[in-house]
């Protein structure tokens, strides 16, 4: 018995650790507001339906939290290390201020109750000096000519090493395009220290030749890879799924099955997975934006996130849009209610 304990314990530390509530009571949908450039939040008990929190208005000071352009879009929400406290990252961006698609840069952002939150704010044209690595090597021979940083991501990566040897890291992917230099967005990641005040210069995630953006990677239990679902810009447009052995890849590039191809030719993007609790298959939502007015669907897959099929509108939060789930313990949720109840 003690030798079966040990290889259980054995094989769990191999297993990425991703921290969640062992009693899950609900469920916080963190998105991007459809009607204006701040995050939301709405809450459901079964993650099917859902209400919104302050009428679907800004959880926190937009204009001083997003400190390039007072705008955030994309919210992507996850438990910090170790399971205490939240850490959440923005696409920096205000198409309303600007009237272009251009943006320069990410929030990352950090709460101890879901309620009361603070940020660092990273300027990628700034260049090398607000990254924390100088040895590193530059992707860029200038950042300021960088003009996109769209849908940044976040989770932890527990064996991550910094140099002075210090373990684990939250690795922080996104894309980017630097007007002078790129040819097309692609993919890099950073690695955030345990602060979430420290940002690694961007690398390289991959490069298939052509634009991507919009990249959502979970690990997936039942077959032991990392999955990866991303919009394609280039070639057959559309979401498509890849599958690596580590968070850093190699990422192949996709086969051509478009996993929202019962959407028809109607365009998506913003895909985000998750899972209900007590439930091994997985949901995913997503952006379907060739209706108007735009519309927020749920689409449902089996354990190994895959043979996707029986999308839905989401139900009961007004403007919808690219965002992420997170589970939540019975008192995490109360007191995100309660808090904006008495508001």
């Amino acid at each position: 018995m003690k030798r079966i304990l040990l290889s259980i314990i054995a094989l769990l530390t191999l297993l990425p650790t991703f921290p969640q509530p062992k009693n899950v009571y609900g469920y916080l949908y963190c998105h991007m507001s459809r009607k204006g450039e701040w995050t939301a939040f709405a809450l459901s008990r079964d993650g099917v339906n859902w209400h919104d929190l302050n009428d679907g208005n800004e959880v926190y000071d937009t204009k001083q939290l997003s400190q390039i352009e007072g705008g955030a879009r994309d919210a992507y929400i996850n438990r910090a290390a170790g399971g205490k406290g939240f850490v959440m990252v923005t696409t920096d961006m205000c198409v309303a201020n600007s009237h272009q698609w251009h943006n320069y840069g990410i929030d990352l952002l950090k709460s101890d109750d879901l309620c009361h939150w603070t940020a660092k704010t990273f300027d990628f044209r700034k260049g090398p000096g607000i990254f924390c690595d100088p040895q590193s090597p530059d992707v860029y021979k200038d950042y300021s000519s960088i003009v996109r940083v769209w849908a940044p991501q976040v989770m932890w990566d527990k064996d991550y090493r910094w140099p002075n040897g210090n373990k684990g890291g939250y690795f922080i992917y996104y894309s980017l395009l630097n007007s002078k230099e790129d040819k097309y967005d692609r993919v890099f990641y950073s690695y955030a220290d345990r602060s979430f005040t420290k940002l690694t210069k961007p690398r390289i995630l991959f490069d298939w030749g052509y634009a991507t953006i919009d990249a959502d990677i979970v690990y997936v239990k039942a077959d032991g890879k990392y999955h990866m679902m991303i919009k394609k810009e280039g070639g057959r447009r559309g979401i498509f799924a890849t599958y690596s052995d580590k968070l850093t890849g190699p990422w192949p590039v996709p086969d051509e099955n478009d996993f929202v191809k019962f959407e028809g030719n109607k365009m998506c993007e913003g895909a985000s997975a998750f899972q209900l609790a007590g439930d091994d298959t997985w949901r995913v939502g997503y952006v379907e934006y060739s209706s108007n007015p735009t519309k927020y669907r749920i689409c449902k897959a089996d354990k190994y996130l895959s043979n996707f099929h029986s999308p839905e509108d989401i139900k009961g939060v007004k403007d919808p849009q690219h965002g992420s789930f997170l589970q939540l313990t019975k008192k995490e949720y109360t007191k995100l209610e309660n808090f904006w109840n008495k508001k």
